[in-house]
Parts: structure tokens; sequence; C-alpha cells
């Protein structure tokens, strides 16, 4: 039986992954920083929490990150952690730059250091790209990015990438456009935006209250993202790979189409508000999967109408 190790096991990523790699019949081990204390809400809705092996690992603490690899000996990792929202990053910046980049290394650093034979996977962020206009990335489009969070992950993909070359690991990086589903925190807009839509139908006199509406993304959905991840570490040669659905919809869409479903007119509920704006915004977010379905035999399949469909109905049910 394989061992999986999922750092960062109570997100969204890592409650599908962990899905995921239960049904292929591994062993799971997940972490977060104080496993004792963590709620993994995510995993609970999945109904796998009894199924997965828990460990506190912190990988700003390169002594963690050692002593959990020793103790698990994984055949893969899933290196899912670190502060995942962009607009948060302008404010922690900081913490943003440690969780992901300085994490990541002392993560690398241990594989090198106990010389093990592991698969591991790198979670990178098509934020990378930054503004490419309607050119779709690719795995060769230069990284501009224009948030902390953006920086962050792009260290972290360089680092992953010198560790591959000159140390000869196995490690990979997934560079994942918007990928979604009910397991979003709150926080996120897509989960704001269906939540609130939803409340409203209900009965509630609150505002949608959003920044610039006119962004462009490449929306997917989260279980299907999760499978391209496996995918990456069953191939022979390590490689990395940008995720997509290739096809991109303005966030206006989105509220429209989700209001529209729930029989309301979203110009009625929705008020602007300049305290959401960020002070860098991608204007476009669009991507090339070729390679991904080329190598990897892997394509989305999930319209963004489907993975709204689908938030609605989880966010009905909830209440």
């Amino acid at each position: 039986m394989k061992k999986a190790l999922v750092i960062g096991v109570g997100g969204q990523d890592g409650a599908y992954i962990s899905e995921l790699l239960l049904q292929q019949g591994y062993e799971v081990f997940g972490t977060s920083r104080d496993a004792d204390a963590a709620s993994f809400r995510n995993l609970d809705i999945l109904g796998i929490r009894k199924d997965i092996q828990f460990h506190s690992l912190n990988l700003i603490d390169f002594r963690s990150t050692l002593q959990a690899l020793k103790k698990i000996r994984p055949d893969e990792i899933y290196n899912l952690s670190g502060q995942s929202s962009v607009g948060l990053s302008f404010e922690q910046p900081v913490e943003t730059l440690e969780s992901i980049s300085i994490g990541t290394l002392n993560l690398l650093e241990s594989i090198r250091f106990m010389d093990m034979p592991v698969k591991m996977y790198n979670a990178g962020s098509s934020e990378c790209f930054g503004d490419i206009g309607n050119t779709p990335a690719t795995e060769e489009t230069p990284f501009r990015p224009r948030s902390p969070y953006a920086v962050a992950k792009a260290a972290a993909f360089w680092k992953v990438a010198n560790y591959r070359e000159a140390y000869q690991l196995y490690a990979c990086t997934g560079i994942l456009f918007n990928h979604e589903s009910p397991l979003r925190p709150p926080r996120f807009v897509t989960r704001k935006i269906i939540a609130t839509a939803v409340r409203i139908q209900q009965g509630s006199k609150e505002k949608l209250q959003l920044g610039n509406i006119d962004i462009e993304r490449d929306w997917g959905w989260a279980p299907e993202y999760v499978n391209a991840m496996w995918r990456m570490l069953q191939q022979e040669q390590p490689d990395d790979y940008v995720i997509c659905t290739g096809v991109t919809h303005s966030l206006k869409y989105f509220i429209e189409y989700t209001f529209r479903q729930l029989g309301l007119n979203y110009e009625d509920h929705l008020v602007i508000d300049p305290k959401f704006f960020r002070p860098n915004e991608l204007k476009i977010g669009r991507g090339n999967p070729e390679k991904a379905a080329r190598v990897l035999n892997w394509k989305a399949t999930v319209t963004l109408e489907g993975i709204i469909d689908r938030m609605i109905a989880f966010e009905k049910n909830k209440q």
C-alpha cells in the first residue's frame, strides 16, 4: 500500500486529493500546523476524516518538517499548504512569502537531506503569469507576478525546478488556474457570491458587496483538478503542467448567472465597494491545457455553469 502525505489536508484541495487517494487504495497521512486543534470540517463534509492519519507539521520549521518525513516516510507528497488568498497577501506579505516560499524550500531540503525516493507535488498558481492579455498561458509563458501571493508562488516554482534539476528529485508543480467547489472558504469571491445570493433568495435584505467585477478568469471544478495533481506523480519523469479549462468568463457573468439561477436580477442586489479593490488586479486569466491533455490524458469536463449549479445546490442544502 502506497503512503501519501497531504500537507494542508484541511483545505479544499487537500480534502479532495485525500478522497481520491483513498479511492486509489493509498494510506493517507494529513497534516496541519496543529492537528489536535484543527477542525478538518471539509474532511467531515466528504465523510473521510476517520480514514486519515493526522500529524502536526509546520513547514516554516525545518525540524518539524524533517521529523514528519522521517516518521511517515511517504511515497508521495502533496504540498498544498500556505496562505491561499491573493487579496490577503497584500495585507500579510511576509506571512505569505514565508508560508509558501520558505515552506516549500524546507520541504525540498528535507527530502534531499533524507535522500528519500519520494515523489512531490507542489501547488503552483496561474497568478504567477500576471497580465498576459488574450494569449493563453502555457508552461513556457514567462512569469510576471503582480501580488505578494504570486511572487511567493513564483519563488516556490523555481525552487522546485532547481531541486529537480540540481539534485534529481522527483518534484513537479501544477500551475493551476482558478478552481472552485463548495469547500472553498467563505472569503473566496465565488463562494461569497453564491452564499450571499442564496441567502437573498431566502429572504435576506443584505447586499452583495464586491470590488472589480470586470475581471475575467478560467474557472474549473476542484475535484477534477486534484485528479490532474495525482496524474502528474504517476508519470515516469517529473514535469510542470498548466491545469485549466481553456475557457474564460467574466466575474460579472458569474454573478449574473448565479442570480438568474435563483430567479433574481443581480443588479438589484449588488453594491460595488472600493474597499474590495486590490492594489493590483489581473484583468484576464487565460490558460492553455494542451500539454496536460497530451501527456496526462487529462481534460476538464465541468463547465462554469455546472460549477455554479453544484455550489448553489450545496449552499441550499446547508441552510
